[in-house]
């Protein structure tokens, strides 16, 4: 995959667990480096073993291509919901936490300031304490590395806030989704289809987080 280095293991064990290939950081027995034929590679491949083998048939993005958008989403949102069940949103979060996120996730992204070019997600506790923030050059892996670390370090997904840097997908909610954050923020605009799953699947969805305004798109806060 192409993906910014370094977090590799946790990129590793979100993308696997997002993907249904694990249910749980448990379930890898080893993760390791190893060196490429190709020498200018090196540190580029991982080799990832499992307790137990994996059924990887069902390792395909949840994405379909149809002339008919109505048709293909409640199919695709049908399919997320197969492995991912809708979640019970628990306690808002108050809208005066959720302003002050976004420079708290800007003043932590420090290859974002050498580049000008990462996406960042990034984790809050209710109390606004920034529980980890990863960079990568594709949004999906940036978020992959967060759940990979919540996996991997045990955190309670269920009572923390996720905030992403750019636009939220439909596969953005769904990652979150598997591991039950019930509250979505991002910088910019949700897609529709990121929007119907957040209404079906009971989590809360806040949109262009941004000076000193939102658009809530699903669910309640505080």
């Amino acid at each position: 995959m192409m993906r910014t280095p370094g977090h590799d293991k946790e990129l590793a064990t979100g993308f696997l667990f997002t993907e249904s290939v694990i249910d749980s950081a448990d379930d890898i027995r080893e993760m390791r480096h190893f060196e490429d034929l190709d020498r200018a590679s090196t540190g580029n491949t991982l080799e990832v073993s499992l307790q137990e083998t994996p059924d990887l048939s069902g390792l395909t993005r949840h994405v379909f291509t149809s002339s008919s958008c109505g048709v293909c989403g409640k199919a695709t949102i049908d399919s997320v919901f197969q492995q991912f069940p809708p979640i019970e949103a628990g306690e808002p979060f108050p809208p005066d936490l959720i302003l002050t996120l976004p420079d708290r996730l800007r003043s932590a992204q420090k290859t974002f300031d050498r580049t000008g070019g990462l996406h960042a997600s990034a984790l809050f506790s209710r109390k606004g304490e920034m529980l980890v923030l990863r960079e990568d050059v594709g949004r999906h892996n940036a978020l992959d590395k967060v759940i990979g670390f919540g996996l991997r370090e045990k955190i309670d997904f269920s009572d923390v806030i996720l905030l992403v840097s750019g636009r939220i997908s439909f596969e953005l909610m769904q990652k979150s989704l598997s591991v039950k954050i019930p509250t979505v923020a991002g910088i910019s605009a949700p897609s529709s289809l990121a929007v119907k799953l957040a209404n079906e699947s009971g989590q809360t969805l806040v949109g262009f987080l941004r000076g000193k305004g939102f658009n809530l798109y699903s669910g309640t806060l505080a």
